[in-house]
């Protein structure tokens, strides 16, 4: 698979998340990195790649954090263009930081992922929990537990979200994968991935794995 990987903000160094995820071109995917996706990403670049990885929340990058990364006549394409790519048969996964957005801040992304980050403490042990054993992303994940990340809390907006899965930690237990179907592509959200540790856990990886696997068979 040919994956667009976006990432690279304040609080998640792109170098971070590229080590992270080293093990999908070890298992034969293709990652094209980009971290400033403001003039760099047009949909020609989305056409060209099966699926895009957002692991960046609304920032420029990590050293221009200030500057939003979604901004009107600014950006060359927002929120409603990459649903688009998603409708057209494309394939997104929301990874992490890829979930932080607001409605407030950034209301296309949030609707467009149909869920609200609320807030995370600090690192710390999180469960990873399979709630929905006969979705294929867990085909052959059995619960396991990150020695540390960030766990985070997200409100989910859209009704149409499927869950296959949820953390937990001395916080609670919150959503931690979702699915999406939007025309003729797919949309998964996973929110483990802090560290690149917690992204080369084996438990993780085949989560990951498995995600892609799933958005590459098209509905």
């Amino acid at each position: 698979m040919k994956i667009l990987l976006l990432c690279d903000d304040q609080w998640h160094p792109g170098e971070t998340v590229v080590r992270g995820l080293r093990f999908l071109c070890e298992a034969g995917h293709t990652v094209d990195t980009v971290m400033d996706a403001k003039d760099i990403v047009d949909e020609e670049l989305l056409r060209t790649n099966d699926a895009v990885i957002i692991a960046k929340g609304n920032a420029l990058t990590s050293g221009n954090y200030t500057a939003p990364w979604f901004e009107d006549g600014v950006t060359c394409i927002g929120p409603e263009e990459y649903r688009k790519y998603v409708e057209e048969g494309g394939s997104v996964l929301a990874l992490h930081a890829g979930t932080t957005f607001q409605p407030d801040t950034c209301p296309g992304m949030t609707d467009f992922l149909g869920v609200r980050f609320v807030t995370h403490p600090r690192q710390c042990p999180v469960r990873f929990h399979v709630t929905d054993a006969s979705h294929p992303i867990m085909a052959g994940v059995e619960d396991f537990t990150f020695p540390q990340d960030e766990h985070y809390q997200l409100e989910v907006l859209g009704g149409d979200l499927e869950a296959f899965a949820e953390t937990s930690s001395a916080a609670g237990t919150f959503p931690a994968g979702l699915t999406r179907t939007m025309g003729k592509g797919k949309l998964c959200i996973l929110t483990p991935g802090h560290n690149a540790f917690t992204l080369q856990c084996p438990g993780y990886r085949k989560v990951v794995l498995n995600a892609l696997s799933w958005l590459g068979e098209k509905p």
